[in-house]
């Protein structure tokens, strides 16, 4: 008796899958024609010829680099994800990128640069050229050791080390590499990062292979992880195949054996190992009788006419402008006619049918009148369609509708052949009041209620925009870690403090860590609107808290205080507290200097508020800094004894002025009665 056995967890992982969804919700999103550019994906999505070659003929290129793409393009990042510089150098291309790195290789990368950051050494365990571990290299700067086996291990010495591994690598290989760093005394810090899947695909193909006579591996020839399931194959049981599609399948060695395993790797497509199970399983079973069953099945199909809402196959036998003619295989053919079948734009039933075609319709008519049955592709299509909500509602997938009409409590929305009914409360995330706004626009929306019979159903586009900023806030989230520096917007005030907008996630800004001064709001330093760069100073992923720093950004006062102040140094600051022994003025925000009450005035001062008043600007002399207390003692009086003797000088400088114009003035009149005598003198002369 043989016997085929199939292993546990074969087929697309998790990674893969959704990479794979993702380029097919891109392709329809192209076909719609809201991509203005191509589509690729940076490098080959998986490692599967008989996928990628399936997205290249649906339009799905590949690039090898950020380089490559222009605006207005869309590129896909695989499941093994890329550098970080990759996404720099796509912002500055401005075409857009849909990342579908798989999470547990986003984890992967988020480690690295934080260690990073923190100033260990990352190393890798992996292959060093496969696409995932150069990915992760590039969130670490380039700056990680990356070996491969424990024979590479022997050579490391660094210290402080951070060690993770690429998903698919093998458990044994991380053993063995990290008991060979602790022979060697080197410190190490290790994650294991392999994935689980990985961990249980490897585990269920050994199994396997230890039961079965032949094993046969399905996946890509450059897949890392199905190379390594077929090594276990191979070293488990007695002979093993590596195939990558049906063709590779050799049929008359494997008919030898009787117990026979099939295992496949995460990049092999569920159709191709489905095709590999159908093919043994004919080619070994042996048929030696006929199957009386299915022939007196297809006896009674010619003689019974299908009736009114069956869905029908059959063949094409003849197609004109105006109709169909289907062969069912009955006694009577189908006519589809031209109006039963959905056209766009100019087609004819010409361009999308010909004779042969194998072709499904809906029956309804069981005769014309002139002994023909009348079908419908329409018909069956809204069944189809029918059955996509219904898919869509249990799977809590996306399909995209378009508003049609406006009516009480909400709208009218068309999906395919279907239409349903979407409450106004659920068009949007905010209050919407008037529809109009939405009528004609195409909405994804997510199925909530769904009843057939009744030809209702309800969908909701406000759940889409939720997750859509759950998934964004959970992108920041991730982004975002303690001690950076990031920018952001001041968007609400409180009494104790500031509320900042990061990129779809707010933070707090207390008041205490908003400036080095004291603070009494903080619309006293900020406005709403405000771009500012914050300090990260701790997360709490449960509570959805953050709570930044705006003063951790600049340098606190006493730390640079030499710098900006000396003994001796005039200085202007604001009176911001009065004491009974003395006033405290502020000099910059966080650093305040006393002014003790002998040092306000040169008389004696009782009370301190008959001279300064809080929020007076004054000047003031540094005496002494203590850099040790903190303290800076500062004088007033001092000041004011330079403009006394400025003013002394002056007062002198006039006195001399006035006495030397005296003295000129004395002189001049002692010349003029000099002169006069001596013209009388002469006068009196003439005379005699």
């Amino acid at each position: 008796m043989k016997e085929i056995l199939i292993a546990e967890n074969s087929g697309f992982c998790f990674g893969v899958k959704q990479a794979i969804e993702k380029t097919e919700e891109q392709i329809k999103i192209k076909e719609k024609g809201f991509i203005v550019g191509n589509i690729y994906t940076c490098g080959p999505l998986i490692h599967n010829r008989l996928v990628t070659d399936d997205l290249a003929s649906r339009g799905v290129g590949i690039v090898n680099s950020a380089a490559e793409a222009l605006p207005g393009d869309v590129v896909i990042v695989r499941s093994h994800g890329e550098s970080k510089d990759f996404f720099k150098e796509a912002e500055t291309a401005g075409f857009t990128v849909v990342d579908a790195t798989c999470p547990f290789v986003k984890k992967i990368q988020t480690l690295a640069e934080q260690a990073y950051k923190e100033g260990k050494k990352v190393l890798i365990v992996g292959d060093g050229e496969h696409p995932e571990v150069k990915g992760i290299n590039g969130w670490c700067e380039g700056s990680a050791i990356i070996i491969g086996s424990p024979k590479e291990a022997e050579d490391i010495r660094e210290e402080n080390l951070f060690l993770v591994c690429q998903t698919t690598i093998k458990k044994e290989l991380l053993d063995e590499v990290t008991a060979v760093l602790e022979k060697n005394g080197v410190k190490f810090e290790v994650n294991n990062t392999i994935c689980n899947a990985t961990t249980l695909r490897q585990k269920s193909c050994a199994e396997l292979s230890e039961i079965c006579d032949a094993m046969v591996v399905i996946g890509g020839k450059d897949s890392s992880n199905t190379r390594k399931l077929y090594q276990i194959a191979k070293n488990l049981c007695k002979k093993a195949y590596f195939i990558e599609k049906i063709e590779d399948l050799p049929l008359h060695q494997i008919e030898k054996y009787n117990k026979i395993g099939i295992a496949a790797g995460a990049s092999t497509p569920e159709c191709v190992i489905k095709e590999v199970i159908a093919t043994m399983s004919e080619h070994i079973t042996e048929m030696n009788e006929v199957n009386m069953m299915d022939l007196m099945d297809d006896i009674e199909k010619s003689l019974r006419l299908p009736r009114i809402g069956e869905t029908v196959n059959g063949k094409v036998h003849q197609v004109t402008d105006k109709e169909i003619i289907v062969n069912m295989g009955c006694k009577k053919d189908g006519v589809i006619p031209k109006e039963e079948v959905t056209l766009e734009g100019d087609q004819k039933l010409t361009d999308l049918f010909k004779e042969g075609d194998d072709i499904q319709a809906k029956v309804i008519k069981t005769d014309d009148g002139d002994g023909v049955i009348v079908l419908s592709k329409k018909k069956l299509e809204v069944n189809e369609h029918w059955n996509e909500i219904t898919e869509a509602l249990e799977n809590k997938t996306t399909i995209n509708v378009k508003v049609v009409k406006q009516v009480n409590g909400g709208v009218i929305a068309a999906y395919k052949e279907v239409t349903g009914f979407i409450p106004l409360s659920q068009l949007s995330d905010k209050y919407v009041e008037n529809a109009e706004e939405f009528m004609g626009q195409d909405l994804a929306v997510r199925v909530t209620r769904v009843d057939q019979k009744r030809g209702r159903a309800v969908f909701s586009h406000k759940v889409i925009l939720a997750e859509e900023k759950q998934q964004k806030i959970e992108e920041v989230w991730n982004s975002l870690h303690v001690d950076d520096i990031v920018e952001g917007k001041v968007m609400r005030f409180t009494d104790y403090g500031a509320f900042v907008d990061l990129g779809g996630i707010d933070g707090l800004l207390h008041i205490s860590e908003i400036s080095w001064g004291k603070l009494k709001h903080p619309q006293e330093v900020l406005k709403i609107g405000d771009t500012v760069k914050v300090k990260i100073l701790s997360m709490n992923a449960e509570k959805g808290k953050i709570s930044l720093g705006l003063k951790q950004t600049m340098p606190e006062p006493w730390s640079v205080i030499e710098d900006n102040y000396q003994v001796g140094q005039v200085v202007t600051g604001k009176v911001v507290q009065i004491k009974e022994y003395g006033a405290f003025i502020e000099l910059e925000p966080g650093l305040d200097g006393l002014v003790h009450i002998s040092e306000v005035a040169h008389k004696r001062v009782n009370d301190i508020s008959e001279e300064l008043t809080v929020g007076q600007t004054v000047e003031a002399k540094i005496l002494e800094i203590d850099t040790e207390r903190k303290r800076i003692s500062l004088s007033i009086k001092q000041t004011l004894e330079e403009e006394a003797e400025e003013q002394s000088f002056t007062e002198k400088l006039e006195d001399a002025v006035e006495e030397a114009a005296d003295k000129v003035e004395d002189f001049i009149d002692k010349v003029a009665d000099k002169v006069e005598d001596m013209v009388e003198k002469i006068k009196g002369e003439d005379e005699e």
